[in-house]
C-alpha cells in the first residue's frame, strides 16, 4: 500500500501503535497534519482534473462547470495549506515546513497558468467557429449553390453561363475546405496565408456571379462571406488551441512537480516517530 494516502484503518493502526510512547496532544497533532496533507493532495488533484475537463469540454456549459470546479478546489487547497502550515509549526517540523513551502511556490505558478487557461477554455472560440462552419456556414453555402444553379439554368445557352457557375461553386467550396485548417492552425503567419487565399477565392466567386448577372446568387454569396468572416474572427482568437497548448506545456510540468512535492511531504509525515514520554 502506498504511504501517500492513509486509509482509516491505517490511521487507527498508527494511533494504536504510538499511543504508549506519545502524548495524546502530540499524537492528535500528527494525525491531523497527515490528514491535512492527504486532503491537500486530493484537492489539488481535483483542481487539475477539473481544469483539464474545462479545456477538453465540447460545450460552453461543460467548460464553465469545469472552470468553476477547478477554482473551488484551488480555494480548498489554499485553506488546507494554511491549516497544515499551522500544524507543522506547532509540531516543530521545520523540514516538513520547507517541503510545504516548496509546494506552495510551485502551486502559485500553477495557479498563474491556470488563471490564463480557464478563461480561454470558457471562450471556446475554435469550437464556436467549427460549429458555425458546419451549421450556418454550410446552410449559406447550400443556398449559394442553389442560387447559382438557378442562375445557370436561366442563362442556359449562354457560352459562358455554365463555366461561370462552375467557377463560382468551386471557389466557394474551396473556401469551405480552408475553414477547417484555419480553425486548427495556431501560427499567425499560416492563418494569414489561408485568409489571403480565401480572399482570392471570394473575388473569383464574385466575378463569376457578375458574369451570370444573378442578383440572388450575389446576395447568397454576401451571406456566406459574412459568416466566413465570423468564422475567421473566432478562429483567430484561438482560445481552445491556446488553452490546450498551455495545458500540455508548462502547466503539465508544474503539475508533476507539485505532485512530487506533495508525495514527498506525505512520506515525510508518515515517517515521523515520537520518543517515549513516560
Amino acid at each position: 500500500m502506498s504511504r501517500a494516502y492513509l486509509t482509516p484503518l491505517a490511521l487507527a493502526s498508527l494511533i494504536a501503535t504510538a499511543a504508549c510512547t506519545t502524548t495524546p496532544a502530540a499524537l492528535t497533532q500528527l494525525v491531523e497534519a497527515r490528514r491535512l496533507a492527504s486532503e491537500l493532495h486530493v484537492e489539488f488533484t481535483k483542481a487539475v482534473e477539473a481544469s483539464n475537463r474545462a479545456v477538453m469540454a465540447d460545450t460552453d456549459e461543460a467548460s464553465a462547470a469545469g472552470a468553476d470546479e477547478a477554482k473551488r478546489a484551488r480555494e480548498t487547497v489554499d485553506k488546507d495549506f494554511n491549516a497544515l502550515r499551522d500544524a507543522l509549526q506547532a509540531l516543530g517540523y521545520r523540514d516538513d515546513l520547507r517541503a510545504l513551502e516548496a509546494f506552495k511556490a510551485r502551486f502559485d505558478e500553477y495557479r498563474k497558468l491556470d488563471d490564463e487557461i480557464l478563461p480561454l477554455a470558457v471562450e471556446n472560440t475554435n469550437l464556436k467557429a467549427q460549429h458555425l462552419s458546419f451549421g450556418a456556414g454550410q446552410e449559406a453555402a447550400d443556398a449559394f449553390r442553389a442560387a447559382v444553379e438557378a442562375a445557370a439554368r436561366t442563362a442556359k445557352g449562354s457560352c459562358c453561363g455554365d463555366a461561370s457557375a462552375s467557377h463560382a461553386r468551386a471557389a466557394l467550396l474551396e473556401i469551405q475546405v480552408l475553414q477547417a485548417p484555419h480553425i486548427a492552425e495556431s501560427d499567425d503567419a499560416a492563418m494569414t496565408k489561408i485568409e489571403n487565399r480565401m480572399q482570392e477565392l471570394a473575388r473569383t466567386a464574385r466575378a463569376a456571379i457578375d458574369e451570370l448577372k444573378a442578383a440572388d446568387a450575389a446576395a447568397a454569396l454576401d451571406r456566406f462571406l459574412k459568416i466566413n468572416d465570423e468564422i475567421v474572427t473566432l478562429s483567430r482568437r484561438n482560445s481552445n488551441v491556446r488553452s490546450l497548448a498551455l495545458s500540455l506545456g508548462r502547466k503539465r510540468m508544474i503539475t508533476a512537480e507539485c505532485e512530487d512535492d506533495l508525495r514527498a511531504l506525505e512520506q515525510a509525515l508518515a515517517g515521523h516517530a515520537f520518543s517515549a514520554t513516560r
